[in-house]
Order: C-alpha cells, then sequence, then structure tokens
C-alpha cells in the first residue's frame, strides 16, 4: 500500500484521512437536497447567488461560498442565451436625446420605464414580444405578443401599460431608435400623458442593457428549457413565466425579493415614514 500511495503522489495523511470518512453520514446531506429542490424548482434558473437567497428567505442561513462548491458537486449550473430582434430602418421619423443616459437607478415606481421588441421563432413562424420594464423593481409592466412586429404591437403595449399611471406619477420612457419609437403616434401618445421620451444612442446597445439583459433571462429561462406543443401553448407559457418573473422570482440586488414584493416592500416602508 505504501508504494502504491508513492506511486501515485498521495500523502499517507490524505489517504487515511478519507478511510476514516468512508461510511460517516454527510452532514451537509439535508442542504444538499434543499439546493437540488430550489434549482429544479426553478428549472435551472438559478445560480449559486440567487439559490443562497431564497436559502435565507427559507431561513437557512449559509454563505454563497458554501452553495458554490455544492451546486459545482452536484452538477448543477444556469446558462444564459441572447438573441436580438433589430428595428432600426434609419431615420423615418423624429429622434429623442438620450435623457436616461444609463442612469438606471430608479428611486419609485414609474419614474423610469425601458421598452424594446424582442423575437421568437417557432413552428416555422416568428412571433414578436414587445414588454416594458419599470427601472425601479425590474419588473414587466405589461407585454403584448403578434405574428408581426407593426405599430400596432407597441401602440397595445402603451395603452395598457399606461393603466399603471397616476396623476402623480412623472415618468421618462427609454427606447432604442426603432421606427416603432419615431412614429408621431408613438410620440403623440407619450406626449398626451406627459411622458418625456428618451432614446439611446444609434447603435449602442449598452444604453438599454436593462432590457437586453431581460430578453436574455427570458430566452435562456423560458425558451430554451420548455418544450411547446403549438404557438397557443407558448403564449399561455409566455404569460406563466411573466407572472413567475414579476411575482416569484427573487433577485440579491432587491434583497432577495421578488419584484412585486419589493414593491410592496418598498410602499410599506414609506407609509410608514409619512404616518
Amino acid at each position: 500500500m505504501i508504494e502504491l500511495l508513492k506511486l501515485a503522489e498521495v500523502p499517507r495523511s490524505t489517504f487515511y484521512y478519507w478511510v476514516k470518512q468512508f461510511g460517516k453520514p454527510d452532514p451537509d446531506e439535508e442542504l444538499k437536497l434543499l439546493i437540488q429542490s430550489i434549482y429544479e424548482e426553478h428549472q435551472g434558473c438559478y445560480g449559486y447567488r440567487r439559490i443562497r437567497d431564497e436559502l435565507v428567505n427559507r431561513d437557512h442561513r449559509v454563505n454563497h461560498k458554501k452553495v458554490q462548491p455544492i451546486m459545482k458537486e452536484l452538477d448543477l449550473k444556469s446558462v444564459v442565451r441572447m438573441k436580438k430582434y433589430r428595428s432600426y430602418r434609419g431615420t423615418v421619423g423624429k429622434t429623442a436625446p438620450n435623457v436616461l443616459d444609463r442612469n438606471f437607478q430608479a428611486d419609485r415606481p414609474n419614474e423610469k420605464w425601458v421598452t424594446d421588441i424582442t423575437e421568437f421563432k417557432l413552428f416555422g413562424e416568428k412571433l414578436y414580444v414587445s414588454p416594458v420594464l419599470d427601472l425601479f423593481n425590474g419588473e414587466i409592466i405589461t407585454y403584448t405578443i403578434g405574428t408581426r412586429p407593426t405599430y400596432s404591437l407597441v401602440s397595445e403595449m402603451l395603452n395598457k401599460a399606461f393603466k399603471r399611471l397616476s396623476g402623480e406619477d412623472e415618468l421618462l420612457l427609454h427606447s432604442d431608435q426603432g421606427w416603432h419609437y419615431q412614429m408621431k403616434q408613438y410620440q403623440h401618445a407619450l406626449k398626451k400623458q406627459g411622458i418625456t421620451q428618451s432614446m439611446s444612442r444609434k447603435g449602442n446597445c449598452y444604453d438599454n442593457s436593462v432590457m437586453e439583459n431581460f430578453f436574455g433571462i427570458m430566452k435562456s429561462e423560458f425558451l430554451y428549457l420548455n418544450e411547446f406543443e403549438s404557438v397557443d401553448h407558448f403564449k399561455q407559457e409566455l404569460e406563466r413565466y411573466i407572472d413567475y418573473y414579476n411575482h416569484k422570482r427573487i433577485k440579491s440586488k432587491l434583497k432577495g425579493m421578488s419584484p412585486v414584493q419589493y414593491r410592496a416592500h418598498a410602499q410599506q416602508v414609506e407609509q410608514k415614514i409619512f404616518v
């Protein structure tokens, strides 16, 4: 045995340590089962930091430095992929200045929204999704879906989103320079609601990176991890995913809360301050 250890260049102390471990119960067995359960519950979309946050939400105080090697041992990985629909057609109307200027911080709901259009390819046809996202908490305010990227896709999205506004809101709405957002109808709709329009600089994807990031998450967590029986089934599951994203999917930067939970928490704090 000694000669084999020398040949394998394994210290005797290391060998005898692992011999003693054989047969002993795994002290992390319960934690591993819980991590596996959380990972599967969220369809493999959570990395070690978000799983750590969810463990804390379930009263399991554990450092991410412990969760990370356990996930590596269990071969649990989170993967992100992304593809963008390009709606830029040159100057077809009026462009707006970049008022947002990459300042993605918002102090309250309905202060800063961002929007864009993404494309899905299913069953030999294309589907286009037009959501609007609140920078305060990353919540998807609403979205529309259609088989063609017509202006009605955006106008219907606006009409649904406007229902979330109150007379006290002072909103900035940011987009890229896609042709939809250069249309007179779009700009008139914003002006009528007293909304300030903002546009990314031409060819600069970083100016709307929060929306781009959401599309990447949605495609990696939803599109690439599911099989759909039909376009109608896809639409049903997309609605289910958006509801999950808003109400259940926690974020580290939201103190381990989902977007809706964070908004409700912030509103409760504000009410206590002014009571």
